[in-house]
C-alpha cells in the first residue's frame, strides 16, 4: 500500500538521525513544551487552586478554607498552601491530616511561617 500524503518529505530533516538522536529530539521538545506550563505553576496561583489541591488532599471544604485564609493571613499563599501544611506537618512530626486542623484551627501559623521566612515576622 502506498501512502498518498507527503510523509516522506515532511520527515525529510529527522532521516538522517539515529533512534538515539531521535530520542533526545523528542525530549527535548517536549521540555520546550512543558517548561512554559511548569513557569506558570510555580508562580501562579489562587485561593481557588490552593482550596482544590487541599481538597485533593482530603480536607473538607472548609477545612481548605480555614487553611487558604491563614496562609493568605500569613502571607504564605505563594508557597502553596498545600507545601505549607506537608511541611508544616513533617516539621512537627505529625501526618498531614492532623497538622492541616492544627494550623485549620488557628494554632501554630508562627512555626509554619518560620519554615518559610526563617522565623521573621510580619
Amino acid at each position: 500500500m502506498k501512502r498518498t500524503d507527503d510523509f516522506q518529505a515532511r520527515r525529510g530533516h529527522l532521516a538522517g538521525l539515529s533512534d538515539q538522536q531521535l530520542h533526545e529530539r523528542f525530549w527535548r521538545l517536549a521540555d520546550q513544551l512543558v517548561d512554559p506550563l511548569l513557569k506558570m505553576g510555580r508562580e501562579y496561583t489562587s485561593p481557588a487552586i490552593e482550596r482544590s489541591v487541599l481538597l485533593r488532599m482530603g480536607f473538607s471544604s472548609l477545612e481548605a478554607r480555614q487553611l487558604v485564609e491563614g496562609c493568605t493571613d500569613q502571607q504564605l499563599l505563594a508557597h502553596g498552601a498545600g507545601h505549607v501544611v506537608y511541611r508544616f506537618a513533617k516539621a512537627q512530626g505529625l501526618d498531614i491530616r492532623q497538622a492541616g486542623l492544627k494550623l485549620a484551627t488557628g494554632e501554630h501559623w508562627a512555626q509554619a511561617r518560620e519554615l518559610f521566612t526563617g522565623g521573621a515576622a510580619r
